[in-house]
């Protein structure tokens, strides 16, 4: 299996994408960079201000494990951006700041092996470290890793991760978490190989003052009326247009939601699939982008942030909790987020984007304390209501999720006092991982350069583009076919 891995990386480079967390690298036309990857540059969204109440509490929770005595001094963390850096710092017991890029838990230095997505440098980096894992010495041995849905398969399926259970974390501990998140980092044999501390189900997040002025209320059930299929979207489309405002920044933004609702997998034994509903995603954009009911750019970059603010006169983004606190400058003043301007709802379809998984390196010489990290981070409720209170983050535990839905004294100050759990909680139940394969993160990239040709004019017909998006493909992976 490690020949597996090594077969990936000298065979083809993944493209970068995106932020559990939030984020993706800045692209040019229509969404040119997979939407599944995390910006370095983005602010942590510890670092945010609360914005959430009531008032979290300091979990109770036990303390950390104390490591073994014959274990390591030293745990190196290799991940992509600050989001678990941060959630570590502020939410696991005895964890000390040294510095920007070391920490303490007890008597272990923590390192933080941060590399940013773009152009593929995190995996480039990641696979280094791994295939010198069996040579390193001790304290340069990677110990704990992040992977992200889109290519998580290329790490669990290998020996350079270890099994959960071989480091004492029981079906037990986990329990509690969405089924979909066991799913994506469940190796071939059926073998769990990671945890995570979040869910990912997403929501249409609508300008609350855009909604009013064109379609006189803001309330979320009568929002979704209007956008609760793709016919009635492209109908309220037209309306914001007449008001001056754009349905959405960039036909990349419902990217997830078509691919999402995709029937076939990217790839059956050695062949590249299209699902339909990719193809509509490509109709229906290219529709929304002619009638001039958005732009083409690509997500993260300057213009696609425009509407964050009031200026950029966008009406919505689709997006999971860590969008709406993590990304769109909510510690900004005079953005929508900070002045609690925005609001959430279903929207045309269901889906999900992103997350991040906590694996376990194999080799390393502090499982006590790696074991001890991924319960707490990722199954202890104490924890997770913590982090939900703190961070507005949408976590892995359906109790904790559900005693917050039904909360009345929970709200988010972003979302203008609204709790949009119970739309989230039942979201993520309905995420459906049986199509996810090794090659995802490539694909879906590179479809969404060869298709963003096609939707700026570049290409007279779609089979044209698709002939581009095939090059594109074999070229990454020549092991493939059409």
């Amino acid at each position: 299996m490690k020949k597996k891995l090594l077969g990936m990386i000298l065979s083809a480079t993944m493209v970068a994408g995106m932020l559990t967390a939030c984020g993706e690298t800045a692209a040019t036309p229509a969404a040119e960079t997979p939407a599944a990857e995390t910006p370095a540059a983005e602010t942590p969204a510890a670092e945010t201000p609360a914005a959430e109440t009531p008032a979290a509490e300091t979990p109770a929770t036990e303390e950390a494990a104390a490591p073994a005595a014959d274990e390591g001094k030293v745990l190196n963390i290799s991940a992509w951006n600050e989001e678990f850096k941060s959630r570590l710092t502020d939410h696991y017991p005895g964890y000390e700041v040294v510095d920007g890029t070391t920490g303490k838990i007890g008597d272990v230095t923590v390192n933080w092996l941060i590399t940013p997505n773009e152009e593929n440098a995190y995996q480039n980096r990641l696979d280094e470290l791994l295939l010198a894992q069996e040579s390193a010495a001790a304290d340069e041995k990677v110990d704990l890793f992040l992977v992200e849905a889109d290519y998580a398969v290329k790490y669990t399926d290998t020996d350079y991760t270890m099994p959960l259970a071989d480091l004492g974390i029981t079906a037990d501990d986990l329990k509690d978490q969405y089924a979909y998140t066991q799913a994506v980092v469940t190796d071939s044999n059926g073998v769990l190989k990671g945890s995570s501390w979040q869910g990912c189900p997403g929501v249409m997040i609508y300008n609350r003052a855009i909604a009013k002025e064109v379609f006189g209320t803001d309330e979320p059930t009568e929002i979704q009326a209007k956008f609760s299929d793709w016919d009635k979207f492209f109908e309220s489309a037209g309306e914001l247009d007449k008001a001056g405002y754009d349905v959405i920044s960039s036909t990349a933004d419902t990217f997830r939601v078509y691919q999402n609702n995709a029937k076939l997998p990217w790839v059956d034994g050695n062949k590249i699939q299209v699902d339909d509903n990719l193809i509509k995603w490509v109709e229906d954009s290219k529709k929304l982008a002619d009638a001039g009911y958005c732009n083409t750019w690509g997500q993260w970059g300057e213009d696609w942030n425009k509407g964050f603010y009031p200026e950029g006169k966008v009406f919505a983004y689709f997006g999971p909790a860590w969008l709406i606190d993590f990304c769109m400058a909510a510690d900004v003043e005079g953005s929508v987020a900070h002045d609690g301007g925005w609001a959430a709802t279903e929207g045309p379809q269901g889906f999900y984007w992103g997350g991040t998984w906590v694996c376990a390196a194999a080799g390393t010489d502090n499982p006590t304390l790696v074991a001890d990290i991924i319960r707490k981070m990722t199954c202890d409720p104490a924890v997770m209501k913590d982090i939900v209170l703190k961070d507005n983050d949408f976590v892995n535990n359906r109790p904790v999720m559900e005693e917050l839905a039904n909360d009345t004294s929970y709200s988010s100050a972003v979302l203008g006092g609204q709790n949009a759990l119970k739309m989230f909680c039942a979201g993520a139940d309905n995420i459906d991982m049986a199509n996810l394969t090794a090659y995802d993160q490539g694909l879906l990239g590179d479809f969404q350069t060869a298709m963003g040709d096609y939707i700026n004019g570049n290409y007279a017909t779609i089979d044209e583009a698709m002939e581009q998006f095939y090059t594109l493909a074999l070229q990454r992976y020549p092991e493939l076919t059409r």
